[in-house]
């Protein structure tokens, strides 16, 4: 369904099943369709005279910034990257807090805005002096004379080895979170072997990547490995004062992933990405269907049952009617978006079976109980049945949560899988 994807560039949106641009503006909230036209010239002056008799100030704003780039951190490595701003969002007017840090960086945001620490995501209004808060510093830049040829020759036929085990026929790259099939897949080390030789056999830090997104970290990794300089990476810093500064009209930046952060005065804050809204952006035609190792038939009765796995005719059939359905569904939506519909309206067509994107944050006992009624594990006290598509995201989530915090998880176990 590639051919039915838009290209965006500004207030004008290409859509390429009607053949047609598509001219739009949203402003104070409200999305203003403008009609569709032959002649992107025409979509675009559209847009221009509908922002002369309109002017606001904010859209002024988004076209100062609006495919600028704006520095991100690799959240697990925490190395620099560049992420391109995909929108202005007011906010509405708030309080707002003065952070002050012992390098000298001060940061102004509101209360309820995450900031990155240490020890993970905090919203700024629960932090105290003394706490420590992640911002903008340097590090040597790595060797690669660090790992022998002949050891990096050696890795890499190991990791090809790995790839029929840990990519599924149809699995998701996880820096663009799009499906692609095992073909077009690469197994990538999510931590650089520049960056840490330990892991370079390890295969939790191996994850599917699509070959663009593989190709485009690879090349971001290639000047890791020159000798000598430095490198731009987040670092601690402590707090040394919190005030209030007084109220004023906010504004949150929207940046692309798969890192939703951005460098702020220094310090490195969260962008207003939550979990991916269809009443402000256009949905992407990712869907699930069903693997292979997905059971597909329920036996027993109610509160007793238990599923068992499918035929390959009955795979056939689900995946067959699933695909038809979600090409019809999202036809369907493209289809009233070009007549000038509003996104939250049109998107009412979509399935269940649509991927969402989200970001979410908890402590160690919150996901310890997520993981006691989300999983099904022998050892756990309480028996839990969670359909399958939920115990897979729970899956991944410990599989993080055992490599960060691996005594935590031990006791977890221990103690029948049951949250403290």
């Amino acid at each position: 369904m590639e051919d039915r994807l838009p290209v965006s560039t500004g207030g004008v949106t290409w859509h390429a099943k009607a053949g047609k641009w598509r001219a739009q503006v949203r402003q104070r909230g409200e999305n203003h369709h403008l009609g569709v036209y032959t002649a992107r010239e025409d979509a675009e002056r559209a847009v221009e005279n509908f922002r002369e008799e309109n002017p606001s100030t904010r859209l002024r704003k988004l076209d100062s910034v609006r495919r600028n780039h704006v520095r991100c951190y690799d959240e697990r490595t925490l190395i620099a990257q560049r992420a391109q701003i995909l929108d202005v969002m007011e906010s509405g007017v708030k309080q707002l807090l003065k952070l002050t840090t012992a390098s000298g960086k001060a940061l102004r945001c509101s209360k309820d805005h995450a900031v990155f620490t240490p020890d993970g995501w905090r919203k700024a209004g629960e932090l105290q002096a003394g706490d420590h808060v992640m911002v903008a510093g340097t590090a040597p830049r790595p060797s690669e004379a660090l790992v022998p040829p002949s050891l990096r020759r050696g890795i890499g036929v190991w990791t090809s080895m790995q790839r029929k085990r840990l990519i599924k026929e149809q699995d998701a790259c996880y820096l663009c979170s799009h499906m692609f099939p095992r073909d077009e897949l690469e197994l990538d080390h999510v931590v650089p072997v520049a960056m840490d030789l330990l892991k370079a056999l390890d295969e939790r830090n191996l994850a599917p990547a699509c070959k663009n997104c593989h190709d485009m970290k690879s090349a971001t990794e290639q000047g890791m490995g020159k000798r000598g300089g430095k490198i731009a990476v987040a670092k601690s810093d402590v707090v040394l004062n919190i005030e209030d500064d007084g109220e004023e009209m906010t504004y949150d930046l929207s940046v692309a992933g798969p890192w939703h952060n951005f460098l702020a005065d220094g310090v490195v804050v969260h962008n207003s990405y939550n979990e991916e809204s269809g009443r402000y952006r256009e949905l992407q035609p990712v869907f699930y269907v069903p693997g292979e190792e997905r059971k597909l038939v329920q036996q027993g009765r109610p509160g007793k049952y238990e599923f068992v796995a499918g035929t390959p005719e009955q795979h056939k059939t689900v995946g067959a009617a699933m695909e038809e359905s979600y090409r019809r569904s999202y036809e369907a939506y493209q289809e009233m978006l070009a007549a000038g519909v509003a996104r939250e309206v049109a998107r009412a067509v979509l399935p269940v079976g649509l991927f969402s994107s989200m970001y979410a944050t908890c402590n160690a006992r919150s996901l310890m109980h997520f993981l006691s009624l989300r999983t099904k594990d022998e050892r756990a006290k309480v028996p839990s049945f969670p359909q399958r598509e939920i115990e897979m995201v729970a899956e991944r989530m410990e599989q993080q949560w055992a490599e960060l915090m691996p005594l935590t998880h031990a006791a977890f176990n221990a103690h029948g899988r049951v949250a403290p």
